[in-house]
């Protein structure tokens, strides 16, 4: 009966240290940085000539060539959202958005996200443009 109770008590504890462990590891928060390497129109079909645009990584923004540093869950993610948005007096956008989970970043990767603009007014209603923003993500 003792020996029944002993083990019953080790194996309850081997399984409170196994799943503790398994919590900790979840907790673990990893330092990464994000860097807006570009931000380019790459194609205009007659949809505009002034331009806003804006990079965001978890909300804030981000100017080109400028980075920020996130402390991030080893197991969560990154969101990264672009917008382009050519200006009128009926000015059109597009969006795009990434998310990048920090399990997948050995060390450094790029991503790159593409917003693509439709004119939706005048002679050149349909046409596109299309911007192109690269992001460098990397692990501290």
């Amino acid at each position: 009966m003792l020996k029944q109770a002993v083990r019953a008590g080790f194996l309850l504890m081997l399984a409170f240290i196994l799943s503790s462990q398994s919590l900790f590891a979840a907790g673990k928060t990893v330092k990464v940085k994000v860097t807006l390497v570009s931000a380019e129109l790459v194609h205009n079909e007659h949809v505009g000539n002034e331009w806003w645009w804006g990079g965001y990584v978890n909300g804030k923004e981000l100017e080109e060539g400028s980075s920020v540093t996130v402390n991030v869950s080893s197991s969560g993610s990154i969101k990264l959202r672009v917008e382009a948005q050519e200006q009128d007096k009926y000015p059109e956008d597009g969006t795009a958005n990434a998310t990048v989970k920090v399990a997948s970043i050995k060390s450094s990767i790029n991503k790159t996200l593409n917003v693509t603009v439709v004119e939706n007014r005048g002679r050149y209603s349909g046409n596109t443009a299309t911007w192109r923003f690269v992001f460098k993500i990397q692990k501290l």
